[in-house]
């Protein structure tokens, strides 16, 4: 029998009907439980409750439902590597990679140069296929689908899976045309719609304001910073799910590198994104989690705060304290 959460204050419900908490139950997936709610009387008291889901018995009931219960979507992975071992020809450049990335997080990727950082994140759109003589073995799953799987259609994963690169990489065509150009690639013909992304696009890339009255300008006439940014624009005009970014702001100067920083930071409501940087504190500043490749190898991936400051490696430890790379 499903545990049950009988609750009882003065002939209201507190927490709304059956439906409504089915809703909510809804929410937690893979759980058998159920949870049944009464009408209530004057004092709030808990009749039982289960500790199943993490409420401990208590006289008195908040009147909000737990907020350590996450929802179906926080709950899953957006990404997960499985065993993952890459090779260029002879060379085993990643070995054994296991991770879990969650929605709508920043994780930053550290390590020396040659560690394999990049390669990891040039595999969840499949960049690496370009190169000759790679090979995977193991798993990579966005939204639990494996990206290598023999019916996966390539183009239609660079749609899911943006990229913004070392070097801003502006189209010789003008600004709005380097938005719009994911968009026509793909087959979008409406002009409504091309103009309303366009702007969308460069409002949530912190551009709008500064080029809005030079759209039809060439984008190479952009600073660096602006640059980098119309490229970001570009990446989400066509609505990724997530977002690589090798390096993004490596090329800039301090000014233009904070705002990408910002913008990265206010991205992240929307989007699940990956940074590679040898920036430590600009990985600290950004990211929610980190991991930390050496050699091939995935040293530590934790909670950023934790690996700034209370790794459990002493190569990380030596790392980021820059006794070597």
């Amino acid at each position: 029998m499903a545990p049950q959460c009988i609750y009882e204050t003065a002939g209201r419900k507190t927490l709304g009907g059956k439906k409504q908490v089915n809703e909510v139950w809804n929410n937690i997936q893979e759980s058998e439980m159920t949870i049944t709610l009464n009408k209530m009387e004057e004092e709030k008291k808990i009749v039982s409750i289960s500790t199943d889901i993490g409420i401990e018995k208590s006289d008195e009931l908040s009147t909000e439902f737990p907020k350590s219960i996450p929802n179906k979507e926080t709950r899953m992975n957006k990404i997960e590597s499985k065993n993952v071992n890459c090779w260029y020809g002879d060379f085993h450049v990643l070995r054994d990679i296991n991770m879990e990335i969650k929605h709508n997080t920043v994780t930053a990727l550290i390590g020396p140069s040659g560690c394999g950082k990049s390669t990891y994140l040039r595999i969840f759109n499949r960049m690496n296929d370009l190169i000759e003589g790679f090979r995977l073995e193991g798993e990579i799953l966005i939204d639990n689908k494996n990206v290598f799987a023999k019916d996966v259609a390539i183009n239609e994963l660079r749609k899911k899976v943006g990229m913004v690169f070392q070097k801003p990489n502006p189209f010789p065509k003008s600004i709005f045309e380097n938005v719009a150009y994911g968009l026509r690639v793909n087959g979008v013909t409406h002009k409504k719609f091309i103009e309303e992304t366009v702007e969308r696009s460069l409002k949530q890339a912190a551009l709008w304001d500064e080029v809005k009255d030079k759209l039809t300008k060439n984008a190479l006439s952009l600073s660096g910073g602006q640059q980098q940014r119309l490229c970001i624009a570009r990446a989400i005009a066509i609505e990724p799910s997530v977002v690589l970014m090798d390096e993004p702001s490596s090329a800039l100067d301090p000014i233009s590198s904070a705002k990408i920083e910002e913008l990265i930071w206010e991205l992240k409501a929307k989007y699940t994104i990956l940074i590679v940087t040898h920036n430590m504190q600009q990985a600290s500043r950004v990211s929610d989690r980190t991991a930390f490749f050496y050699l091939g190898e995935l040293v530590e991936y934790d909670d950023t705060k934790t690996i700034f400051t209370n790794p459990k490696k002493e190569r990380t430890q030596n790392y980021i304290t820059g006794r070597f790379g």
